[in-house]
């Protein structure tokens, strides 16, 4: 599932391809919105809130979240596509640009009062410009045993992080995945988080290392077996979440994680 770093990248090139243009076609291709047509609309903005994507269009929202596979492509018109089109989910046509949503996992058309009820629920948006430290402190806070990476990923405490964050989140504060959230420092893990997917929001290739070749950019996530960077011991894999069918990979060394 991308993270929060990649939906913000996606909304802002977006925003800035369709914001103020006015819609010359438009074409949902899932049952329930099929019929649905906002030909002629100005898309106002896009934006996004944590891993959920906001096409503004007139009294509308469209609302879309990518989920494991789901993209969305700028094309200029007669362009060909990078990806079969029996893959496409939404057309969104200017007369400058083709927007196609591919396999999104949600896609749904609200009424723009009622975007609360598709992204309320989420916590601070660590790349919102109303981000609120004090409030994802509190959020972490209120479930102290619950596990640091579960907890990391739950996109109620804080918007945005995905698998790749929590466990180079988890490396960096020197704290196991397992280990409650509550026994960690949280104003530190919250400052981290924010730090660090600010510094790669802008980044096609995210590095948590800082160092941005090939197989150098993370510290742990998908490097079970492999030596740690830091002392050489194994790193370790294994699943966790918050219950059998939530479960996500997850990879610390013995050593550098108490």
């Amino acid at each position: 599932m991308p993270e929060g770093d990649t939906v913000y990248r996606a909304a802002v090139h977006l925003n800035q391809a369709l914001a103020g243009q006015t819609l010359t076609g438009w074409d949902l291709r899932v049952p329930q919105l099929a019929t649905s047509d906002l030909t002629g609309e100005s898309i106002d903005d896009v934006i996004s809130r944590g891993k959920h994507l906001l096409h503004r269009v007139g009294d509308y929202t469209l609302h879309s979240h990518l989920k494991m596979e789901g993209s969305w492509h700028l094309y200029r018109p007669g362009s060909p596509w990078k990806r079969p089109a029996f893959q496409a989910r939404a057309v969104l046509t200017t007369a400058e640009w083709v927007s196609v949503g591919f396999e999104l996992g949600v896609l749904e058309l609200i009424p723009r009062a009622e975007e609360e009820s598709v992204v309320g629920h989420l916590g601070p948006d660590l790349l919102g410009p109303d981000w609120d430290a004090a409030d994802a402190i509190t959020r972490l806070s209120a479930v102290p045993a619950v596990p640091s990476a579960v907890a990391l990923l739950d996109q109620r405490n804080l918007a945005g992080l995905g698998n790749v964050y929590a466990n180079e989140l988890c490396f960096l504060r020197g704290v196991l995945p397992t280990r409650p959230i509550g026994d960690t420092d949280i104003p530190a893990m919250v400052a981290l988080a924010h730090r660090l997917i600010h510094a790669n929001r802008d980044r096609t290739e995210r590095t948590t290392t800082g160092d941005t070749r090939p197989g150098r950019q993370v510290w742990v996530y998908g490097r079970g077996g492999k030596p740690c960077r830091r002392c050489g011991t194994r790193i370790r894999s294994g699943s966790i979440g918050s219950d059998p069918l939530k479960l996500r990979d997850s990879y610390w060394c013995p050593r550098c994680q108490l």
